[in-house]
């Protein structure tokens, strides 16, 4: 089953506590595509400028199932620059340029109107709803990804998404300042009331949570070697997790697959991690993390 992905897609300059530095393709959009599309076809919504690399491009024509809805245009491609601290998890924006993404205006085409996955990165509320506006009416499955600066600063857009969104994606973090709550899976069941039917919380290295009406499915990590780059980590998760539902996996299968893939990406610089993957190398990393859950 195909997967609609709208996002962001970015030239990412990363700073890192090892000295590492460089340039890189980032953006949700990105490290999502690269992600899912192991597991199912993915279906591009996103826009680029004039400036954006010929590597970039063959990398998504590799990746992606269909690009009809990339736009490219005149103009530069969105940048973003960050400086991880030294504990690898904190950071500081050293610029954003957001270039032809602050124009974007999503056009579907007819043939993606009517995808049955429809996963909505993490950009603008107002992006998102306008997507949801040109799907059409279908037993679609809507997954959602959000931050806080868009539950601080365009709540009353972000509320309107989540009343059509079928399972959230948030972190711990997130999922207290959306809700007010500090409980992990009282926050959950407040956002439940909001419009998703599940809600998955990221928990970092501490695995990942979904809550439900039926209770809570809690999976463990892989343990990584060392973490090389944090960046894109969420999106990666969020790559594998969809991409596993849209192959009709189990929502406990999906959550394996989303944190295996995630601790790939982690090991390298920017999206190298991804582009190296080898499905041997996932599958033996879904079995450590069942293990650690106490999953068949």
């Amino acid at each position: 089953m195909a997967i609609l992905a709208v996002g962001s897609i970015a030239i990412d300059w990363l700073e890192l506590p090892d000295g590492r530095k460089g340039e890189t393709l980032g953006g949700s959009a990105t490290y999502f595509t690269l992600a899912a599309s192991l597991f199912a076809p993915v279906h591009v919504v996103g826009i680029v400028g004039s400036d954006f690399p010929r590597e970039g491009m063959e990398l998504f024509e590799r990746y992606a199932a269909n690009l009809d809805d990339l736009q490219i245009v005149d103009g530069k491609t969105f940048r973003w620059g960050g400086r991880y601290h030294s504990d690898w998890e904190e950071r500081t924006t050293l610029f954003t340029e957001l270039g032809v993404f602050e124009d974007f205006k999503p056009s579907l085409s007819q043939k993606n109107r009517k995808c049955q996955t429809l996963f909505l990165g993490n950009i603008q509320p107002s992006l998102q709803l306008e997507v949801l506006q040109q799907m059409e009416e279908n037993d679609r499955r809507v997954v959602s990804d959000t931050m806080n600066l868009w539950i601080e600063t365009t709540k009353d857009d972000l509320l309107r998404v989540l009343q059509q969104t079928d399972i959230l994606l948030l972190n711990e973090g997130e999922a207290s300042f959306l809700t007010g709550m500090s409980g992990m899976v009282d926050a959950g069941h407040r956002i439940r009331e909001m419009g998703p039917e599940k809600v998955v919380v990221k928990q970092g290295s501490q695995g990942a949570t979904v809550v439900q009406e039926s209770g809570i499915i809690h999976t463990d990590v892989f343990p990584v070697s060392r973490v090389a780059d944090p960046t894109g980590a969420g999106d990666a998760f969020a790559g594998g997790f969809v991409g596993a539902l849209a192959n009709g996996e189990s929502l406990a299968e999906a959550l394996v697959t989303g944190s295996a893939v995630a601790s790939l990406c982690v090991e390298e610089f920017g999206i190298e991690g991804l582009q190296k993957m080898s499905r041997d190398d996932l599958m033996h990393r879904m079995d450590v993390i069942r293990q650690r859950s106490g999953l068949p």
